[in-house]
Protein backbone atom coordinates (compact mmCIF):
# COMPACT_ATOMS: atom_id res chain seq x y z
CA UNK A 1 0.00 0.00 0.00
CA UNK A 2 1.49 3.56 -0.69
CA UNK A 3 1.24 5.42 2.11
CA UNK A 4 -0.52 8.67 2.22
CA UNK A 5 2.08 11.59 2.74
CA UNK A 6 2.31 15.54 2.48
CA UNK A 7 2.19 15.05 -1.51
CA UNK A 8 -1.16 12.97 -1.65
CA UNK A 9 -3.27 14.34 -3.75
CA UNK A 10 -7.34 13.13 -3.94
CA UNK A 11 -9.48 12.52 -6.07
CA UNK A 12 -13.14 11.50 -5.59
CA UNK A 13 -17.14 10.87 -6.19
CA UNK A 14 -19.42 13.13 -5.74
CA UNK A 15 -22.90 12.18 -5.69
CA UNK A 16 -25.70 10.88 -3.02
CA UNK A 17 -25.94 8.27 -2.63
CA UNK A 18 -22.64 7.02 -2.94
CA UNK A 19 -21.72 4.13 -0.29
CA UNK A 20 -22.48 1.59 -2.97
CA UNK A 21 -19.93 2.59 -5.54
CA UNK A 22 -17.01 0.40 -6.81
CA UNK A 23 -14.87 3.41 -8.08
CA UNK A 24 -12.73 3.93 -4.59
CA UNK A 25 -12.02 0.14 -5.34
CA UNK A 26 -10.76 0.60 -8.86
CA UNK A 27 -9.30 3.84 -8.44
CA UNK A 28 -7.25 3.05 -5.45
CA UNK A 29 -6.03 -0.18 -6.82
CA UNK A 30 -5.46 1.55 -10.10
CA UNK A 31 -2.99 4.25 -8.23
CA UNK A 32 -1.64 1.40 -5.82
CA UNK A 33 -0.18 -0.88 -8.72
CA UNK A 34 1.07 2.24 -10.85
CA UNK A 35 2.99 3.69 -8.08
CA UNK A 36 0.63 7.12 -8.49
CA UNK A 37 0.21 9.13 -4.95
CA UNK A 38 -3.21 9.31 -4.67
CA UNK A 39 -5.99 8.37 -3.30
CA UNK A 40 -9.90 8.14 -4.01
CA UNK A 41 -12.94 8.96 -2.21
CA UNK A 42 -16.77 9.44 -1.63
CA UNK A 43 -18.64 12.34 -0.67
CA UNK A 44 -21.77 12.40 -0.11
CA UNK A 45 -22.95 15.29 -1.88
CA UNK A 46 -26.40 16.79 -3.40
CA UNK A 47 -27.04 19.37 -6.09
CA UNK A 48 -27.81 21.90 -2.89
CA UNK A 49 -24.29 21.62 -1.92
CA UNK A 50 -22.40 21.23 -5.25
CA UNK A 51 -20.91 24.55 -5.54
CA UNK A 52 -19.22 24.43 -2.48
CA UNK A 53 -18.18 21.19 -2.46
CA UNK A 54 -16.34 21.95 -5.99
CA UNK A 55 -14.97 25.22 -5.06
CA UNK A 56 -13.45 23.27 -1.98
CA UNK A 57 -12.12 20.62 -4.00
CA UNK A 58 -10.58 23.57 -6.51
CA UNK A 59 -9.14 25.00 -3.67
CA UNK A 60 -7.40 21.47 -2.28
CA UNK A 61 -6.24 21.18 -5.61
CA UNK A 62 -7.75 17.92 -6.61
CA UNK A 63 -6.45 15.50 -9.02
CA UNK A 64 -10.29 15.45 -10.83
CA UNK A 65 -13.43 14.21 -9.17
CA UNK A 66 -16.71 11.97 -11.06
CA UNK A 67 -20.15 12.56 -10.50
CA UNK A 68 -23.39 10.54 -10.39
CA UNK A 69 -26.58 11.43 -9.92
CA UNK A 70 -27.99 13.63 -8.64
CA UNK A 71 -24.87 16.07 -9.99
CA UNK A 72 -24.35 15.12 -13.62
CA UNK A 73 -26.49 17.84 -15.04
CA UNK A 74 -25.66 20.42 -12.01
CA UNK A 75 -22.04 20.28 -12.60
CA UNK A 76 -22.56 22.40 -15.98
CA UNK A 77 -22.98 25.62 -14.13
CA UNK A 78 -19.21 25.33 -12.43
CA UNK A 79 -17.26 24.17 -15.44
CA UNK A 80 -14.65 26.09 -17.50
CA UNK A 81 -14.65 23.87 -20.45
CA UNK A 82 -16.55 20.76 -21.97
CA UNK A 83 -15.59 18.17 -24.11
CA UNK A 84 -17.33 17.64 -27.04
CA UNK A 85 -18.92 14.44 -25.93
CA UNK A 86 -20.56 16.13 -22.71
CA UNK A 87 -21.60 18.96 -24.75
CA UNK A 88 -23.77 17.22 -27.14
CA UNK A 89 -24.82 14.97 -24.04
CA UNK A 90 -25.48 18.20 -22.09
CA UNK A 91 -24.27 15.94 -18.76
CA UNK A 92 -20.98 15.30 -16.98
CA UNK A 93 -19.69 12.34 -15.14
CA UNK A 94 -16.08 13.08 -14.96
CA UNK A 95 -14.08 16.74 -14.10
CA UNK A 96 -10.77 16.93 -15.06
CA UNK A 97 -8.56 19.80 -12.65
CA UNK A 98 -5.83 21.27 -15.32
CA UNK A 99 -4.40 23.52 -13.58
CA UNK A 100 -7.35 25.35 -11.78
CA UNK A 101 -9.44 25.03 -14.80
CA UNK A 102 -12.29 22.71 -14.32
CA UNK A 103 -12.80 20.42 -17.54
CA UNK A 104 -16.42 18.27 -17.94
CA UNK A 105 -16.29 14.92 -19.82
CA UNK A 106 -18.08 12.35 -19.96
CA UNK A 107 -17.00 8.74 -19.80
CA UNK A 108 -19.89 6.23 -20.18
CA UNK A 109 -20.09 6.66 -23.69
CA UNK A 110 -16.56 5.90 -24.35
CA UNK A 111 -16.97 2.99 -21.84
CA UNK A 112 -19.57 1.96 -24.14
CA UNK A 113 -17.38 1.53 -27.01
CA UNK A 114 -14.67 0.21 -25.64
CA UNK A 115 -16.34 -2.67 -24.16
CA UNK A 116 -17.48 -3.66 -28.43
CA UNK A 117 -14.21 -2.97 -29.22
CA UNK A 118 -13.34 -5.86 -26.40
CA UNK A 119 -15.90 -7.94 -27.63
CA UNK A 120 -14.30 -7.91 -31.65
CA UNK A 121 -17.29 -6.25 -32.62
CA UNK A 122 -17.16 -3.58 -35.50
CA UNK A 123 -19.30 -1.16 -35.80
CA UNK A 124 -18.06 1.86 -37.62
CA UNK A 125 -19.86 3.22 -40.97
CA UNK A 126 -22.74 0.29 -39.78
CA UNK A 127 -26.14 0.79 -37.75
CA UNK A 128 -27.27 0.76 -34.48
CA UNK A 129 -30.76 0.08 -32.93
CA UNK A 130 -30.64 1.64 -29.42
CA UNK A 131 -33.71 1.54 -26.69
CA UNK A 132 -33.78 4.31 -24.37
CA UNK A 133 -33.19 7.75 -24.18
CA UNK A 134 -31.92 8.27 -20.50
CA UNK A 135 -28.65 9.60 -18.92
CA UNK A 136 -26.66 6.25 -20.59
CA UNK A 137 -28.24 6.24 -23.96
CA UNK A 138 -27.51 9.87 -24.50
CA UNK A 139 -23.89 8.76 -23.89
CA UNK A 140 -24.25 5.82 -25.96
CA UNK A 141 -25.85 8.06 -28.82
CA UNK A 142 -23.43 10.56 -28.99
CA UNK A 143 -20.08 8.58 -28.36
CA UNK A 144 -21.27 6.02 -30.86
CA UNK A 145 -21.89 9.06 -33.70
CA UNK A 146 -18.71 10.69 -32.93
CA UNK A 147 -16.72 7.20 -33.53
CA UNK A 148 -18.13 6.93 -37.13
CA UNK A 149 -21.70 5.32 -36.76
CA UNK A 150 -23.37 5.59 -40.17
CA UNK A 151 -27.32 5.49 -39.07
CA UNK A 152 -28.66 5.06 -35.27
CA UNK A 153 -32.08 4.08 -34.64
CA UNK A 154 -33.22 4.95 -31.28
CA UNK A 155 -36.61 3.71 -29.61
CA UNK A 156 -38.35 4.87 -27.10
CA UNK A 157 -41.41 5.75 -25.62
CA UNK A 158 -43.72 8.83 -27.04
CA UNK A 159 -44.90 10.07 -23.55
CA UNK A 160 -41.10 10.45 -22.15
CA UNK A 161 -39.71 13.24 -20.39
CA UNK A 162 -36.87 13.06 -21.88
CA UNK A 163 -37.81 12.78 -25.38
CA UNK A 164 -36.73 16.92 -26.25
CA UNK A 165 -33.84 16.04 -24.99
CA UNK A 166 -32.94 13.37 -27.22
CA UNK A 167 -34.50 15.31 -30.56
CA UNK A 168 -32.32 18.21 -29.27
CA UNK A 169 -29.01 15.97 -29.05
CA UNK A 170 -29.91 14.14 -32.60
CA UNK A 171 -30.21 17.70 -34.32
CA UNK A 172 -27.12 18.36 -32.86
CA UNK A 173 -24.96 15.74 -33.38
CA UNK A 174 -26.58 15.13 -37.37
CA UNK A 175 -25.16 19.04 -38.08
CA UNK A 176 -21.75 18.09 -36.83
CA UNK A 177 -20.97 14.66 -37.81
CA UNK A 178 -22.32 11.63 -40.56
CA UNK A 179 -24.24 9.95 -38.40
CA UNK A 180 -28.10 9.77 -39.19
CA UNK A 181 -29.92 9.21 -36.27
CA UNK A 182 -33.63 8.28 -36.50
CA UNK A 183 -36.50 8.31 -33.62
CA UNK A 184 -38.86 6.02 -33.25
CA UNK A 185 -41.86 5.26 -31.08
CA UNK A 186 -41.44 2.11 -29.09
CA UNK A 187 -44.78 0.98 -29.94
CA UNK A 188 -44.33 0.63 -33.44
CA UNK A 189 -43.18 -2.74 -33.63
CA UNK A 190 -42.82 -2.93 -37.44
CA UNK A 191 -40.25 -0.45 -37.71
CA UNK A 192 -38.44 -2.21 -34.72
CA UNK A 193 -38.45 -5.38 -36.52
CA UNK A 194 -37.30 -3.32 -39.90
CA UNK A 195 -34.87 -2.04 -37.90
CA UNK A 196 -33.08 -4.76 -35.73
CA UNK A 197 -32.59 -6.92 -39.43
CA UNK A 198 -30.12 -3.86 -40.65
CA UNK A 199 -28.44 -3.51 -37.60
CA UNK A 200 -25.03 -4.49 -36.59
CA UNK A 201 -25.68 -4.05 -32.93
CA UNK A 202 -28.79 -3.76 -30.80
CA UNK A 203 -28.42 -1.96 -27.52
CA UNK A 204 -30.78 -2.23 -24.55
CA UNK A 205 -29.95 1.15 -22.37
CA UNK A 206 -33.10 0.60 -20.56
CA UNK A 207 -33.65 -1.18 -17.00
CA UNK A 208 -36.26 -3.55 -18.64
CA UNK A 209 -34.50 -7.18 -17.07
CA UNK A 210 -32.87 -5.59 -14.24
CA UNK A 211 -33.12 -7.07 -10.95
CA UNK A 212 -35.87 -7.98 -8.84
CA UNK A 213 -37.67 -7.68 -12.98
CA UNK A 214 -35.80 -10.63 -14.36
CA UNK A 215 -38.20 -11.91 -16.01
CA UNK A 216 -38.93 -9.57 -18.39
CA UNK A 217 -37.82 -8.76 -22.06
CA UNK A 218 -37.17 -5.72 -23.81
CA UNK A 219 -37.71 -7.28 -27.49
CA UNK A 220 -40.96 -9.05 -28.02
CA UNK A 221 -39.34 -11.73 -30.55
CA UNK A 222 -35.61 -12.68 -30.32
CA UNK A 223 -35.98 -13.97 -33.93
CA UNK A 224 -36.38 -10.32 -35.02
CA UNK A 225 -32.46 -9.90 -34.41
CA UNK A 226 -30.41 -9.65 -37.70
CA UNK A 227 -28.30 -12.52 -38.95
CA UNK A 228 -25.45 -11.05 -37.67
CA UNK A 229 -26.76 -8.76 -34.77
CA UNK A 230 -24.76 -8.82 -31.69
CA UNK A 231 -26.50 -7.28 -28.09
CA UNK A 232 -25.60 -5.60 -25.60
CA UNK A 233 -27.04 -4.72 -22.27
CA UNK A 234 -25.97 -2.52 -20.21
CA UNK A 235 -27.92 -4.25 -17.17
CA UNK A 236 -25.11 -6.26 -15.29
CA UNK A 237 -27.64 -7.41 -11.93
CA UNK A 238 -28.13 -9.90 -12.91
CA UNK A 239 -24.77 -10.84 -14.61
CA UNK A 240 -27.25 -12.14 -17.89
CA UNK A 241 -30.65 -11.02 -18.22
CA UNK A 242 -33.06 -12.92 -20.53
CA UNK A 243 -32.47 -10.96 -23.20
CA UNK A 244 -28.78 -11.99 -23.15
CA UNK A 245 -29.66 -15.34 -22.45
CA UNK A 246 -32.00 -15.89 -25.30
CA UNK A 247 -29.70 -14.24 -27.73
CA UNK A 248 -27.43 -16.26 -27.15
CA UNK A 249 -29.28 -19.13 -27.55
CA UNK A 250 -30.31 -18.24 -30.73
CA UNK A 251 -26.34 -17.89 -31.38
CA UNK A 252 -25.81 -13.64 -31.06
CA UNK A 253 -22.20 -12.55 -30.17
CA UNK A 254 -24.17 -10.64 -26.74
CA UNK A 255 -22.59 -8.72 -23.61
CA UNK A 256 -23.64 -7.04 -20.31
CA UNK A 257 -22.77 -3.64 -18.68
CA UNK A 258 -19.96 -4.53 -16.39
CA UNK A 259 -17.29 -3.94 -18.99
CA UNK A 260 -18.71 -0.34 -19.94
CA UNK A 261 -18.67 0.22 -15.80
CA UNK A 262 -14.73 -0.45 -15.85
CA UNK A 263 -14.18 1.00 -19.30
CA UNK A 264 -16.03 4.69 -18.33
CA UNK A 265 -13.84 4.16 -14.73
CA UNK A 266 -10.68 3.38 -16.64
CA UNK A 267 -11.07 6.05 -19.25
CA UNK A 268 -11.62 8.99 -16.39
CA UNK A 269 -8.21 7.67 -14.93
CA UNK A 270 -6.24 8.24 -17.89
CA UNK A 271 -7.63 11.83 -17.87
CA UNK A 272 -6.49 12.68 -14.42
CA UNK A 273 -3.17 10.58 -14.82
CA UNK A 274 -2.21 10.26 -18.48
CA UNK A 275 -1.73 6.61 -17.89
CA UNK A 276 -3.97 3.50 -18.60
CA UNK A 277 -5.85 1.62 -15.62
CA UNK A 278 -4.94 -2.07 -15.47
CA UNK A 279 -8.55 -2.93 -16.32
CA UNK A 280 -7.98 -6.64 -16.34
CA UNK A 281 -5.83 -6.57 -13.28
CA UNK A 282 -9.25 -4.43 -12.05
CA UNK A 283 -11.82 -7.07 -12.78
CA UNK A 284 -9.86 -9.62 -11.35
CA UNK A 285 -9.24 -7.57 -8.13
CA UNK A 286 -13.17 -6.86 -8.00
CA UNK A 287 -14.27 -10.29 -8.76
CA UNK A 288 -12.84 -11.04 -5.49
CA UNK A 289 -14.40 -8.81 -3.34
Amino acid sequence: MIPITGKTRIAGLLGSPVSHSISPLMHNYSFQSLGIDCAYLCFDVGEDQLKEAVQGLLTLNVLGFNLTMPNKNKILEFLDELSPAARFIGAVNTVENRDGKLIGHNTDGVGFMRSVREEGISIKGKTMTLMGIGGAATAICAQAALDGLDTIHVFARSSSRHLPRIQKLAAALQAETACRILLHDNENLEELKQCLSESALFVNATSVGMAPDTDACILPDISWLGKDTAVADIIYNPWETRLLSQARSAGKKAFNGYSMLLYQGAEAFRIWTGQEMPVEEVRRYLAKQ
